[in-house]
């Protein structure tokens, strides 16, 4: 970046521009105190099983704004435009990747229906502010996320595994995480597992299925929390026509601010 050394001082305005206008960059830690969001958007006739789908699974699919049908824009933040102010998007036919994007505008459909989704990005705010350090940040990585063994609760036509997000904690700061993330369910709240990765199914660290491997520190443990990609592993395995998705890390910046989604 030339224009903004630092994108945590960014507005969210300001940032939707830069991805406007090409900038393509994992958005952890950008405009910093404002709400990120995952997107997944589908044909209307889909629309109805992704909503129940992400009733039934709140933790990795908790809904934050969904579009009318066509309609690109979002309560989330109303000068936004859904096709453009993301930094990257993903292209499925019939459950498989078939491209990646930084403007969906030609390939959004007059029927198409956008769901924006909480983000983990989030309540990364309240562990950066308690002192609580992130690897994948401190390293310049994507986060690591992990297709699981854990089956969602199926709606309609809609099925698939759960996907977390993990993060190396020091193990004497994860309870103070836990309090943290928790106080945020409508960002996916607290962590689904700690430890072991192998009780999800998790195979190698060092090999996620989305983002990039982050290295852990002396006594690091991992920490997992549901993550709003989990809608995409539904649509490899569900395999609608079509569909749009941001890329995974390439998240939607809002003009919602982090405290607008704490309970405590």
């Amino acid at each position: 970046m030339t224009t903004f050394q630092d994108p945590s001082t960014l507005t969210p305005a300001q940032a939707r521009a830069l991805f406007r206008a090409g900038t393509e960059r994992p958005t952890t830690g950008w405009a910093d105190g404002y709400t990120q969001t995952n997107l997944i958007a589908v044909p209307q006739d889909w629309a109805e099983d992704v909503h129940e789908f992400c009733r039934r699974n709140p933790q990795p699919c908790p809904v934050l704004d969904v579009s009318a049908p066509g309609d690109p824009a979002t309560q989330l933040a109303p000068d936004a435009d859904l096709r453009t102010d993301l930094p990257r998007y993903r292209v499925w036919h019939n459950g498989a990747l078939t491209g990646e994007v930084t403007d969906a505008t030609g390939l959004w459909r007059s029927d198409m229906v956008a769901f924006s989704i909480g983000c983990s990005f989030t309540f990364e705010t309240g562990l950066r502010a308690a002192g609580i350090p992130l690897r994948h940040a401190e390293q310049g990585r994507n986060v690591s996320m992990y297709v699981t063994n854990v089956q969602c609760e199926p709606a309609g036509r809609l099925y698939g595994p759960m996907v977390v997000s993990m993060r190396y904690l020091p193990a004497e700061r994860v309870a103070e995480a836990v309090r943290i993330s928790g106080a945020m369910p409508a960002v996916h709240g607290a962590p689904v597992h700690v430890g072991d990765p192998a009780e999800l199914g998790i195979t190698d660290l060092d090999r996620p299925d989305f983002g990039e491997p982050v290295a852990a520190e002396p006594g690091d443990v991992p920490v997992f929390w549901a993550c709003g990609v989990t809608p995409q592993a539904a649509l490899m395995a569900s395999q609608p026509p079509f569909a749009i998705t941001h890329a995974p890390g390439y998240m939607f910046l809002t003009d919602k601010q982090d405290r607008d989604y704490r309970t405590d």
